[in-house]
């Protein structure tokens, strides 16, 4: 792997002229694959692991959100294989309760303040017994505790930042679902990653699918590009014009995701895709001009990845978020889970499209915002680089 690429999360680079965390250019060389991030999460090798004994005890994030529930219905379907350590939502105290009960937390944290006191009553009156916290500060204490082996960050917004490097500080891998993280934080969380020697891995679709498609790439391996694919949201089929008489009830009804409110909006005008390009860009190192958005209605292939020689690596599966939060907390191996298998025959056909950029400004907006805060990363080096 060529220095000058290594800036991404995984160390893998393409020939862009765009600039990394390192605040040096890769231009006039195709990208270097190296799968060299850091360490994997067990020692012994594919051949010595029993799937039955790998186990892995996880601090769960919004635990009462889209990723938090699916994520605890990993955990219920293979207790074998995953313990909550602890659990921390936003407000809701009587599912958080339930959760906390349910699975055997050590700790719970509600996020709003106002909320501790019924819920340390709540949890209390259930028989629970354990360390109760609450508020910003809470939040990020439940992301160190204990000996949790991974913590799963499914907060919503810049409020996963500081509970993520507090994580990562305490030497947990990260399973990523909180794009925001590498957004606002990833000229400070990726060399934080290094510096401590923990994995960040994805647990969305499209970056899982791109992470899965490079297991097994050899260093050297010629990266041309990476190809994100997009569902088109809830307003995919809807003319442009149409759009100013849509309501919020329109926006939530996602063709194929079962997500929360926030996602489900910013995947109607395409946001959430423009924010996953910048996400891909810290994750894998890869220049923008080199991750393109391509709309794929059925959300079967949920990203790929194109080599020096053409090839073309997908990932599918049917839309289903558990699938990429599963492979998150096992990477490198995967556990036999009971899910429908996909059936290509019977889903007949898959169609793809350019997305429609007069519809979804907020895709190039993003584009721009990106290559924006690169370009400030990297003007400190260049100008102390030019007078030598």
């Amino acid at each position: 792997m060529n220095g000058d690429l290594a800036f991404g999360v995984f160390s893998i680079g393409t020939g862009s002229k765009s600039r990394g965390l390192t605040g040096q250019s890769s231009h006039g060389k195709r990208g270097m694959v190296s799968m060299s991030q850091s360490k994997a999460p067990h020692a012994a090798p594919l051949s010595e692991i029993r799937m039955d004994n790998f186990k892995r005890k996880i601090n769960l994030l919004g635990s009462t959100g889209s990723i938090g529930t699916q994520t605890l219905d990993i955990v219920e379907e293979r207790p074998e294989n995953f313990e909550v350590e602890a659990l921390a939502a936003g407000s809701n105290v009587e599912m958080l309760v339930e959760q906390a009960v349910k699975f055997d937390a050590k700790m719970v944290c509600v996020r709003d303040e106002t909320k501790y006191s019924e819920l340390k009553e709540a949890l209390e009156s259930a028989g629970w017994k354990g360390d109760v916290v609450a508020g910003e500060q809470g939040v990020v204490e439940a992301a160190r505790y204990g000996d949790a082996d991974v913590v799963v960050t499914g907060i919503v917004g810049c409020a996963g930042l500081l509970p993520t490097i507090a994580a990562i500080e305490s030497g947990k891998d990260i399973a990523l679902a909180n794009k925001e993280t590498l957004i606002a934080g990833g000229p400070v969380v990726v060399p934080l990653l290094k510096k401590h020697n923990v994995n960040m891995t994805p647990a969305d679709s499209e970056h899982s699918a791109i992470f899965q498609c490079l297991q097994g790439r050899h260093d050297g391996t010629l990266l041309q590009k990476i190809l994100l694919t997009a569902s088109g949201g809830a307003f995919r089929d809807w003319k442009a014009e149409d759009l100013k008489n849509v309501t919020v009830q329109d926006a939530l009804k996602h063709p194929n995701w079962d997500m929360g409110a926030k996602i489900t909006i910013d995947s109607a005008t395409l946001m959430n895709k423009g924010l996953e390009v910048i996400e891909a860009h810290y994750l894998f190192g890869v220049g923008y001009d080199d991750i393109e958005v391509v709309v794929h209605p059925q959300s079967i292939i949920h990203s790929m990845v194109e080599f020096g020689d053409t090839s073309v690596i997908g990932q599918l599966g049917w839309p289903d978020m558990r699938l990429p939060i599963v492979y998150a907390l096992t990477w490198p191996y995967r556990l036999d889970m009971k899910y429908d298998r996909l059936d290509l025959v019977k889903l007949g056909s898959l169609t793809f499209r350019e997305p429609d950029r007069k519809k979804y400004p907020a895709l190039d907006l993003s584009y721009a915002a990106g290559m924006t805060y690169s370009l400030l990363l990297a003007t400190p080096f260049a100008s102390s680089a030019f007078p030598e």
